[in-house]
């Protein structure tokens, strides 16, 4: 595939090119057409917004190029104007490439009160089978911040997991919660 131009404005990432914003969302799912809430396919006419972590993603896989009042900016660059404008940035974008690099589609998870919605097969495909929420190592957590999120997670029907990066070893520490009925 080509590597396909986004443009950053503001903190919208717009890729103009209908049919190449049709091929990344047919890839993996990337991205949002303009004006249609629940895409299901990529049988659509507008363009794509993207968001800026999988926008990083893309282009530290070298399928995207992201241009900035003209010009291309770097990987680096793209990850300085995240952790400058996005909280905690480091540690989302950590844990979103080792999602996707284990095969599951990720989605903003806001909707779910969580950072990330993890697919197996993709929205509308598949219901997201995991919620999760990216903590550091330090985090305080409560027994009532647990219950909170387990029971939001059980009432949509999905697993809730804290991901913890751990940016040293380039690793992710998954910490999946399961309730059951006695």
């Amino acid at each position: 595939m080509d590597r396909v131009t986004a443009e950053l404005i503001q903190d919208s990432l717009v890729v103009w090119d209908v049919d190449a914003g049709r091929r990344l969302f047919k890839e993996g799912f990337y991205g949002k057409p303009l004006g249609i809430p629940k895409p299901r396919d990529a049988n659509f006419d507008a363009p794509l917004i993207l968001d800026l972590i999988e926008a990083t993603y893309l282009v530290e896989r070298g399928v995207l190029r992201v241009v900035k009042d003209g010009t291309e900016l770097t990987l680096k660059e793209l990850l300085e104007y995240g952790e400058r404008n996005y909280e905690r940035f480091a540690d989302k974008y950590l844990v979103y490439r080792d999602l996707r690099r284990r095969g599951f589609i990720i989605t903003p998870g806001i909707k779910f009160g969580s950072d990330f919605a993890a697919y197996k097969h993709g929205p509308g495909i598949d219901h997201a089978p995991f919620i999760i929420q990216v903590r550091s190592g330090s985090d305080q957590l409560s027994a009532l911040d647990i219950v909170r999120s387990g029971r939001l997670a059980t009432s949509v029907r999905k697993h809730f997991t804290i991901a913890v990066p751990d940016h040293i070893n380039k690793k992710v520490t998954y910490l999946v919660f399961e309730w059951w009925k006695a």
